[in-house]
């Protein structure tokens, strides 16, 4: 197995109107994955899904889903819980007609607590959303706590990695761009990267850290707040670069599957990625 390459949603560059002819043309590109986007809510039909299905399959491109942004499995109240399970379910199923492997969601905001009051009720909140989707009859789907850019969000690295020891399912989304932004550019460069990977190594067993889900791209950041705007490889002020991780990744002999969410270049970043990759192997 080797590491997987795509970009989320369809680049400015894109030159089709459905998201079906989008497999076809990543891998036209040379690319191997591809993440639907549904940030804003699951409105995505189930005879359009299976089309993406359909077409992703033909072409063989590995498929994710990004459920809805809202999601916050930190708030401690019962109506919003039940609201993030009723999110979460909507992704996976849309996931399941399409045969996606893999749903990222975020982990949620502080509300003024204490990170560690908020990750008791995120790990409380998981437990309950990996049995409803047990329930309704997606245990088959991959779940991925995403780590966030902002410094008041709940999903630093190793919070995401507490997410994921509740269930041997679970998959880390580490995305080091957020990570970047959050430690205000010092998650950045080889050394950095290799202390990330031995720590994802270190708590989830080298097997299933091997396998993790990823989104890169070069961010913005504030001193204040962290994360302020996704930028294109194109621009130089800020990182990180991806090249540090390519080579480590390489070296390991890793297969995560990497999603490229750059600003509208996120199809040529994902293979100026995966052109970095395959320089290292």
């Amino acid at each position: 197995m080797s590491a997987r390459f795509g970009p989320a949603g369809n680049a400015d560059s894109f030159p089709y109107s459905s998201s079906a002819d989008a497999p076809r043309w990543l891998a036209e590109l040379g690319l191997d994955c591809y993440e639907y986007q549904c940030g804003k809510g699951v409105n995505v039909g189930e005879a359009t899904a299976r089309k993406i299905g359909a077409a992703a399959k033909q072409a063989g491109i590995a498929l994710s889903l990004h459920a809805p942004y809202f999601i916050n499995l930190a708030n401690p109240g019962r109506d919003s819980l039940q609201k993030t399970v009723g999110y979460i379910l909507a992704a996976c199923r849309a996931a399941d007609w399409m045969g996606a492997g893999r749903v990222v969601i975020h982990s949620g905001a502080l509300m003024k607590r204490t990170r560690r009051e908020a990750l008791d009720t995120a790990l409380k909140s998981l437990g309950e959303v990996v049995a409803a989707c047990d329930g309704a009859g997606f245990g088959h789907i991959t779940l991925c706590p995403e780590t966030m850019g902002k410094i008041n969000q709940l999903g630093d690295l190793d919070e995401v990695l507490e997410l994921c020891t509740l269930d041997g399912r679970l998959t880390p989304c580490v995305d080091f761009g957020h990570l970047y932004a959050r430690s205000l550019g010092e998650l950045e460069g080889h050394a950095a990267c290799v202390k990330m990977l031995d720590r994802i190594a270190e708590v989830l067993g080298e097997d299933r850290a091997s396998r993790f889900h990823s989104h890169f791209s070069k961010i913005q950041f504030t001193p204040n707040g962290g994360e302020k705007m996704h930028l294109t490889f194109g621009q130089e002020n800020f990182g990180p670069d991806p090249a540090p991780l390519m080579a480590e990744v390489a070296r390991r002999g890793w297969s995560p599957t990497f999603i490229c969410e750059s600003a509208g270049t996120q199809a040529e970043d994902a293979l100026a990625m995966k052109q970095l990759y395959q320089a290292a192997l």
